[in-house]
């Protein structure tokens, strides 16, 4: 038996932010994200159902080129409940988030809305029907 076989989740998951200040005010005031903690103004954390979504400026271990602006590298994609697709496309609007798609029903059964953090990254928020 590989080892592998024993991974049933992912944990957390660590975005290299270029603009941590937007950053942090986007998962904290847009999508109110719950700060579970923050180690340093470099390494925030928040709770995001069962698993950890964390920020990190660029630089310490990983000190890669960022990616270029306007090249998506990440997509993260939430699931709620059917009828609150609708209620966070209105929300995001109503906090001047502009939607890259509308909420959309699709024949593999989703229902989606897509948009993009101040970093760039596709953010989906879908839902099973």
């Amino acid at each position: 038996m590989s080892p592998f076989s024993q991974i049933r989740q992912v944990d957390y998951t660590v975005i290299f932010a270029r603009d941590m200040v937007a950053m942090r005010h986007f998962y904290e005031t847009v999508m109110e994200f719950p700060l579970l903690r923050m180690l340093s103004d470099r390494w925030i954390e928040y709770r995001v159902g069962s698993t950890t979504l964390a920020l990190t400026a660029q630089g310490g271990r990983f000190d890669d080129t960022p990616t270029p602006h306007g090249a998506a590298s990440l997509q993260l994609a939430f699931r709620v409940p059917p009828q609150a697709v609708a209620a966070c496309a209105a929300g995001l609007e109503a906090k001047g988030v502009a939607l890259a798609s509308p909420p959309t029903d699709h024949p593999f059964g989703h229902r989606t809305i897509f948009f993009r953090d101040p970093d760039g990254n596709v953010i989906e928020i879908y839902a099973e029907i």
